[in-house]
């Protein structure tokens, strides 16, 4: 007996575009309702945050979710942070074409992917290995060739690719660790959460001008802890 399965395969393929135009639609309504109604009207962050598919970034049983208004799980008690945090951030830095950026905690990648769709080159540390490495092959598989991935404790920074024109840090340092100022460019920005796991956190902006840092407080947050230290331990 002979089946003629074409209809069945024509129906695997009408489904892939749906899926895919699914998503990009579910992007356009998260930038226009989670990131421009709370204000954030730069193009290059709005195009970029439009662009990387963040459910790309989330484990599989999260996928369905990966544009929800919130933070996620990505495993080794790590998340991928609410849309609206990691535009937010991005637009703090005033990022342009040519910067170098350095981020200290790269997670699931998808800060890092934003960074790259906007500026020159990334350079991001993740302390935890197993995370760092498969953060490092999903960019390298999704063909961002301007993201360098390094598994080691961000505290100390990359001393061989400063200075950076920007840096951000996307986990709660109890501290600001000095070497980051000193690896940020004059006339540079960092943009970091401060504060103890068991009070509050905020969101500092240090700016660098004439040798001179300036450091303002800018939003209340809640994020995983910094796990570096100055003594490079893994607390």
């Amino acid at each position: 007996m002979t089946i003629n399965i074409l209809p069945f395969l024509l129906t695997l393929l009408s489904m892939v575009p749906w899926r895919q135009d699914m998503y990009r639609e579910r992007r356009e309504e998260m930038v226009r309702d989670q990131i421009e109604a709370r204000g954030i009207d730069n193009q290059m962050v709005l195009k970029a945050m439009r662009t990387v598919p963040r459910h790309g970034f989330v484990p599989e049983k999260y996928k369905e979710m990966a544009y929800y208004d919130g933070a996620l799980p990505i495993g080794y008690n790590q998340t991928i942070s609410q849309p609206y945090i990691v535009a937010y951030m991005t637009d703090l830095l005033k990022p342009s074409s040519d910067f170098k950026v350095l981020e200290i905690g790269t997670g699931s990648g998808y800060q890092a992917a934003v960074l790259a769709e906007i500026v020159a080159e990334v350079f991001t540390i993740e302390i935890v290995s197993e995370l760092g490495e498969q953060s490092k092959h999903l960019l390298k598989d999704m063909g961002y060739e301007n993201i360098e991935v390094r598994i080691g404790d961000g505290y100390h920074g990359w001393s061989e690719e400063a200075p950076f024109d920007a840096i951000i840090v996307t986990a709660a340092a109890e501290t600001i660790p000095e070497p980051l100022i000193q690896q940020l460019k004059d006339g540079g920005r960092m943009i970091i959460p401060v504060g103890p796991q068991s009070g509050a956190q905020y969101l500092n902006l240090i700016s660098k001008n004439n040798g001179k840092v300036k450091i303002d407080r800018v939003m209340a947050v809640r994020f995983v802890p910094f796990t570096g230290s100055e003594k490079g331990d893994n607390h």
